[in-house]
């Protein structure tokens, strides 16, 4: 089986752990704790110059909370696709909602045209969606080349079944990639259970902060989230046996 594993990376000690377990592509971002933001245009640099050959794609998500932007925000994001574009990487993840619940598409294809010819990714504001069937049209008719999603459910796993009637659904022309709690251990079913053949993990460890002081904001602990890159390892491996 010609399987893909994507990695989500977060930092620099994520991306370098990524590349040595084996990953085959990386999503790049920042703030991982809160769903993931888009990752500074100095990260991508060093990323592109220090692994020319590494599958790079960028989340674009301008803020955390939900997926419905304003036309400020729409613009920054529209940046941010054009800064990626020009410092080489394949990709951009990214995905808007109406207020509706429906996938806000003139964003979504304003996006699009601004990454040029580079591969697009809907992150898991499809999940949010009212209607995944419908989204997924929607999706392919714009141009894009794969959809991140759970199903729907708090895991891939749990999702199995919806995942599968997507990934028939889409019938090649889409690509339906499961994320969210995959592991080791349930890689492999998860993978007979949807047919489906790349999946997203982050296979993130918390690293403890060594030093005292005060919290910086209302989501801060004091830890890191790094990739553990025996744990991409442990999903290639697994992998291998399909």
């Amino acid at each position: 089986m010609n399987t893909c594993l994507e990695i989500c990376c977060g930092n620099w000690q994520s991306v370098c752990a990524a590349v040595a377990g084996g990953a085959n592509r990386i999503e790049l971002c920042a703030a991982l704790p809160v769903g993931g933001v888009t990752p500074t245009a100095g990260l991508l640099r060093q990323v592109r110059a220090a692994f020319p050959q590494l599958c790079v794609h960028v989340l674009i998500r301008g803020r955390e909370g939900n997926f419905v932007y304003s036309e400020d925000e729409v613009a920054a994001m529209i940046d941010d696709v054009t800064r990626c574009v020009e410092l080489g990487a394949q990709g951009i993840v990214c995905g808007a909602l109406t207020t509706e619940g429906e996938l806000d598409l003139r964003t979504m294809a304003r996006l699009a045209k601004a990454a040029g010819t580079l591969s697009l990714t809907c992150h898991r504001a499809f999940d949010f969606s009212k209607d995944f069937p419908v989204s997924l049209e929607s999706l392919i008719d714009i141009g894009f080349s794969r959809v991140l999603t759970s199903g729907g459910a708090s895991s891939a796993l749990m999702g199995t079944a919806t995942l599968r009637s997507l990934r028939e659904q889409a019938a090649g022309r889409i690509i339906v990639m499961p994320g969210a709690g995959i592991n080791p251990g349930n890689v492999r079913e998860l993978i007979e259970k949807t047919g489906c053949m790349e999946v997203h993990a982050s296979c993130t460890k918390r690293v403890r902060q060594t030093t005292e002081g005060p919290s910086l904001g209302r989501a801060d602990e004091g830890d890191c989230w790094v990739t553990d890159a025996g744990l991409v390892e442990q999903i290639q491996s697994q992998l291998l046996l399909l």
